[in-house]
């Protein structure tokens, strides 16, 4: 997995909480569903099946988003990786640079000296 590109590693995890969220919303829509075949009123085992029904309806929307919203950041990973891979990188020479150092040591030295 070092190997693997993150926009794909983005999507895999995408997919594994879909499929967790996706459960735990259909095992609390059972749940929901088994309080309305247990309950003693008519109304109470429909507010239960409204409950469920509102449930999956919920979680269908929030994995969907969560599916768009991953898409969107591996797309975009993917996209300025190609962007950055395809820019040339200017190299920058810093001659002056190194031959002022040793002129500045040379000066505090001799600073020194005389002190």
């Amino acid at each position: 997995m070092a190997d693997a590109d993150l926009d794909v590693v983005i999507r895999q995890l995408a997919r594994q909480l879909h499929t967790g969220l996706m459960t735990r919303a259909k095992e609390r829509r059972d749940r929901f569903n088994g309080l309305a075949a247990k309950a003693k009123s008519k109304e109470t085992g429909n507010r239960f099946k409204i409950m469920a029904k509102a449930t999956m309806e919920q979680a269908t929307t929030a994995a969907k988003r969560l599916q768009m919203s991953a898409d969107n950041v591996a797309d975009s990973y993917a996209r300025s990786m190609r962007i950055a891979a395809s820019t040339p990188v200017a190299v920058k020479v810093e001659k002056k640079a190194a031959k002022e150092k040793p002129v500045k040591k040379a000066k505090k030295a001799k600073a020194r000296k005389s002190k």
